[in-house]
């Protein structure tokens, strides 16, 4: 049987590779928008938002989309290609953490509800079944959030700065 503090560290390396692991993940999606510039200056990113509005929205979210999101979209193209690199920094890092997953959390919120309607009569399982993509990112957000993911395999870790909050 393992003692309490190797379950611990079994615990915080198994944290720290999901929070490398989202980091990446966030890395491939944030450096083509960054470094090209199909998504944010020519017309990527609105294309996404009028397929939202089209086929996936949910109600609340389309007058949002509409009347501010697409009048404003090379602006938001570039912060949301900007804040996807920069999550993904501090994820593979470990450094900012919390904040950056207090981020990650709104942004996959905002583009469960921009894009994951199942529909207004479908049943509350597929709500759930429809968000996958966007609402398991959410969770390891929250988990981040609540747990300390930067105890090991990150910055602040092998400099030995374990005061340095996420």
């Amino acid at each position: 049987m393992k003692s309490v503090p190797e379950t611990q560290f079994a615990n915080a390396r198994a944290l720290a590779f999901l929070r490398i692991s989202v980091g990446i993940l966030f890395l491939i999606f944030g450096q083509y928008k960054v470094f090209g510039t199909q998504f944010t200056l020519r017309g990527g990113f609105q294309f996404w938002i009028n397929k939202f509005i089209e086929d996936g929205a949910y109600p609340f979210m389309i007058p949002v989309l509409r009347g501010f999101v697409l009048p404003h979209a090379t602006a938001i193209a570039f912060l949301v290609a900007y804040s996807e690199l920069a999550i993904s920094l501090a994820l593979v890092l470990g450094l900012l953490v919390r904040p950056a997953s207090a981020f990650g959390l709104l942004y996959m919120l905002s583009l469960l509800f921009s894009a994951n309607y199942p529909g207004a009569h479908a049943p509350l399982w597929q709500y759930f079944g429809a968000s996958l993509d966007h609402s398991l990112l959410a969770l390891c957000f929250v988990s981040f959030l609540i747990g300390d993911s930067i105890k090991v395999w990150s910055l602040p870790s092998s400099l030995g700065k374990r005061n340095i909050r996420s």
